[in-house]
């Protein structure tokens, strides 16, 4: 069985999707509510099991390997991104890694994946970006610390206790069940307006919206079937993989595929660019790509349609 550390979470809960298609039953931790999605609820017996767990819990992360034969972790679990003390941050963050790495070696698990972000290419100039630039010492925001921080943890126990080591650089993620005031992205916030027929409201704290700003955008279906092919993978080449559609997406062309999806929504976005914004850029999937198969499913228009109708499913 392949562990799901926040595994009720939208990356989390989608990779236990993939994961279970392709085969695999799966552990999946929480900390708060323990209700499956619908998509995870009607498994046969045994295939998707919940834990309620605390991930700086030593005991009781260990705890989990003795009712579970597990054979792999995927570390999603993070500190609340709202937590202003970046001591407090980096210390709930550094226990939960810390505690998932013991489990690994404890359990003598195949492969362990951590969830990295496309933010620690922050200060990187190369286009597009590629897993073997080297990261500049940039300490901008404490999740982006953390996370290339992580990286070389993950390594550095993987290699001394003989388990893969994956670090996952995510790219922008929306889908269900992630939050619709993502404090790096507008663009959930202005699907979820369009769908309820609110003012996509854009001022600080929310991050503001231009035509011509971009992101490589990833639909979390997709994102969730890449971290599985990457678990399931027999061999891998690389310790670290981007993962995300391998593009960079203009916020006119969501905005267009939100107004499509929505008719009547009449979404509109100032023109041009943001000025303050730092260079935009994508992810390089070259590696991701050869070494699991993967290719997108979901383009925007794909992914606007299918968002939009789960909101519509769950508005309540």
């Amino acid at each position: 069985m392949i562990l799901v550390t926040g595994g009720l979470g939208s990356i989390g809960s989608h990779t236990a999707r993939a994961l279970l298609d392709l085969g695999e039953p799966v552990v999946l931790t929480a900390h708060r509510s323990t209700e499956l999605p619908e998509y995870l609820a009607n498994e046969p017996g045994g295939r998707v099991v919940v834990e309620p767990l605390d991930t700086t819990d030593e005991a009781g992360f260990l705890d989990i390997g003795k009712r579970h034969e597990i054979t792999g972790i995927v570390h999603l679990a993070a500190a609340r991104y709202d937590l202003r003390d970046p001591v407090e941050y980096l210390r709930a963050d550094t226990l939960g890694l810390l505690n998932a790495l013991k489990a690994a070696t404890v359990w003598g698990v195949r492969r362990f994946s951590v969830a990295s972000s496309i933010a620690a290419y922050l200060g990187v100039d190369e286009v597009p970006l590629r897993e073997d630039a080297p990261l500049p010492v940039v300490a901008a925001h404490q999740i982006p610390v953390f996370k290339k921080t992580a990286e070389l943890f993950a390594a550095l126990v993987g290699e001394s206790s003989g388990f893969d080591a994956v670090s996952l650089r995510i790219g922008t993620i929306w889908g269900p069940l992630g939050p619709p005031d993502n404090p790096f992205t507008p663009l959930p916030r202005l699907l979820s307006a369009a769908v309820w027929g609110q003012d996509p409201d854009l001022t600080p704290p929310r991050p503001s919206a231009c035509a011509e700003d971009g992101t490589d955008l990833c639909y979390v279906k997709d994102c969730g079937r890449a971290i599985a092919l990457l678990m399931l993978a027999e061999r891998l080449n690389h310790r670290i993989y981007n993962v995300s559609s391998g593009r960079l997406v203009r916020y006119r062309e969501v905005v267009a595929s939100i107004n499509a999806a929505v008719p009547g929504a009449n979404l509109s976005l100032p023109e041009g660019r943001n000025p303050g914004r730092p260079p935009d850029n994508y992810l390089d999937t070259t590696r991701l790509r050869a070494d699991t198969g993967f290719r997108p499913e979901y383009d925007v228009e794909r992914a606007a349609a299918d968002y939009v109708d789960w909101l519509r499913a769950h508005d309540h």
